[in-house]
């Protein structure tokens, strides 16, 4: 009787009755809500926005925050839902990710009290969606350098600059975004030093945010540039509780730890898909699962899947006793991410030229998870990160 990859070191021992029952709960409306159809948002270039709100009933968003009606779990739970939200397609677990890690994190961690009132409640029930305005055209990798400007006019804040590649941009109700102050908004020569994040209505004028299209990865996904010509705010529409980058880099490692589980979600997908098909395909009047060489592939990824399950749900459980440090997040994203975009091509072998085509998910998992790969923390930036852990030396820039 063949084994399913996650099942052979007998996983879900590891595992609490009700982190099973979040995954499980995930996974069925994945596969009622997401499977029948993903193909067809992905050729379309477009995703059911009524998720949102099936996934603010089911508790996703912002799961893992406590209070204004967010659910209160712990952090692998919340790595388990996107582990099963990516199986479906990145695409989804990016709409998750980005409205309950970084922009209601930003919010929960660093707002005032009326800011929280104001949006989280709504943002938990998906009645909201929000979006994070960090990266610009030439500023991915070096945020403290961003040309967003944020300068006082009277008792407010005028923001002028332009944002890029933001998940849920087009279709979001509220965007965090971050700024550079005028220079006496801080006190430090640092770069960074004067970022500040501003909550940002979406319908506030001077704010657009036109649709990037003609995308080949993460086609299930609203992504956006952010427009702001003079948008003008109150005084009381900044983050009050920090300045500086340490705000939206704390942000992304809430976003980048759900990448870690989310990745595998991706990967298990693909090679499930690959340990069917081979199963089923028959070449030289045999199963292509007898064939040695298909069976020394699979072997591989499954060890390399359930290698990475191990690292993800041991920083999950730093993470819930509140010792996970951001560079181990940086292990993480580096290792899961590079290791399911190799499973993913390494499956599309096994399905030959069938491996292509839209009635399987591998080259769509192939395809989101190169955008995985380098958003959120190139794989060269956590090796840097990585590198200065273990060197004591800074090699950046």
């Amino acid at each position: 009787m063949p084994t399913s990859p996650l099942d052979l070191l007998k996983i879900d021992h590891l595992l609490t009755d009700d982190e099973q029952d979040i995954a499980a709960t995930v996974r069925d409306w994945v596969d009622d809500r997401v499977r029948p159809n993903i193909a067809d948002w992905y050729e379309r270039g477009e995703i059911d926005l009524g998720l949102i709100k099936e996934a603010g009933a089911l508790g996703l968003l912002g799961m893992h925050l406590t209070g204004y009606g967010c659910a209160g779990t712990n952090a692998v739970s919340y790595g388990l839902a996107c582990l099963e939200l990516e199986a479906g397609d990145s695409g989804l677990r990016s709409l998750v990710s980005v409205q309950g890690s970084l922009a209601m994190f930003a919010i929960w961690k660093f707002g005032s009290e009326d800011q929280k009132q104001r949006w989280l409640p709504a943002m938990a029930a998906g009645e909201a969606i929000g979006c994070f305005g960090l990266t610009e055209p030439d500023f991915g990798s070096n945020p403290a350098g961003m040309r967003t400007v944020a300068r006082r006019d009277g008792d407010g804040w005028v923001l002028n600059g332009t944002k890029m590649w933001i998940t849920n941009g087009s279709v979001a109700d509220v965007a965090v975004v971050w700024a550079q102050t005028d220079p006496d908004e801080s006190q430090s020569s640092r770069p960074g030093a004067g970022v500040r994040g501003f909550v940002v209505p979406t319908n506030a004028p001077g704010f657009s945010a036109p649709k990037i299209t003609r995308k080949l990865s993460l086609r299930a996904s609203v992504t956006s540039e952010l427009v702001l010509q003079d948008v003008r705010l109150p005084a009381d529409a900044v983050l009050p509780e920090v300045t500086g980058l340490r705000g939206p880099l704390s942000c992304l490692d809430e976003a980048r730890f759900g990448i870690v589980f989310g990745a595998l979600g991706a990967a298990r997908d693909c090679l499930d898909t690959a340990i069917r098909y081979a199963a089923e395909r028959e070449v030289f009047d045999r199963p292509l699962a007898g064939f040695q060489l298909t069976q020394a592939k699979l072997a591989d990824m499954a060890l390399e899947l359930q290698k990475g399950f191990l690292l993800a749900l041991h920083l999950g459980r730093l993470k819930d006793d509140h010792q996970l440090d951001p560079r181990q997040v940086s292990l993480g994203k580096l290792n899961n991410v590079r290791e399911a975009l190799t499973i993913a091509r390494t499956c599309r072998t096994i399905l030959g030229a069938n491996g292509i085509t839209g009635e399987y998910p591998i080259m769509r998992h192939a395809n989101n998870l190169e955008s995985v790969l380098t958003y959120e923390g190139t794989s060269e930036v956590h090796q840097l990160v990585i590198g200065q852990a273990l060197t004591g030396e800074n090699a950046f820039g």
